[in-house]
């Protein structure tokens, strides 16, 4: 299979570059514990993550509590922020794959709000990444394509020498409405159906693939 150049690599964050699953789901349930509430299986929470916090709060209150909405945010931000590298790792072989393409421009893109990504990033590994762009950076919630656009516009790089690396529907929809081509990954908290139904340019099962389909 011939290899696909490119300049720029975009990430998304959640179960893509990170398995954060459980921290996400920990501070939710502390946060539902809080305002009194009934906590959530974890399963559930993890169906709720990818499009950004706000989504993820209301629906964890839960349709009749949604004036707890407020709260529930201040609770939860203040407890994901002291505890989102609790259990949260890069997935195996990510970080392998991010030092191959050490000579490659490398970027996050994600729903997640940009004050936790930095945290993670940070705790990391974020001397990989030139450019991290959040949720509430004001360009849009992926599949939006505006956080994507914005990110091709900074750094001048044509949409035929960029490609999108995500686990969700969001990444793979946004990737397309931005005109640049899209990376599926098979281990991350995505539907595999819908994501496959959306048709992404490759689906891989194992970061270290990328290094074979890219160059």
């Amino acid at each position: 299979m011939a290899q696909t150049p490119v300049d720029l690599l975009i990430f998304d964050l959640d179960g893509t570059l990170i398995e954060s699953k459980w921290d996400i789901a920990e501070s939710v349930n502390f946060t539902l514990a809080e305002l009194g509430l009934p906590k959530r299986p974890l399963e559930e929470i993890f169906g709720f993550v990818g499009d950004g916090v706000k989504k993820l709060l209301h629906l964890a209150v839960g349709e009749g509590n949604q004036s707890r909405f407020e709260d529930a945010l201040r609770v939860f931000r203040g407890h994901y922020l002291e505890h989102c590298l609790d259990r949260t790792t890069f997935f195996p072989g990510i970080e392998s794959m991010l030092q191959h393409f050490a000579h490659k421009q490398k970027v996050v893109a994600t729903n997640k709000s940009i004050d936790y990504t930095r945290v993670i990033l940070n705790g990391l590994g974020s001397e990989h990444f030139i450019y991290a762009v959040g949720g509430d950076n004001g360009f849009g919630l992926k599949p939006d394509p505006g956080m994507l656009l914005h990110i091709l516009e900074r750094l001048a790089v044509p949409k035929d020498r960029a490609v999108l690396v995500g686990d969700s529907t969001n990444d793979i929809n946004g990737g397309h409405n931005a005109g640049i081509r899209v990376c599926a990954v098979g281990y991350g908290m995505g539907n595999r159906e819908k994501m496959a139904a959306c048709q992404p340019d490759w689906f891989i099962e194992q970061p270290e693939e990328l290094m074979e389909i890219f160059v």
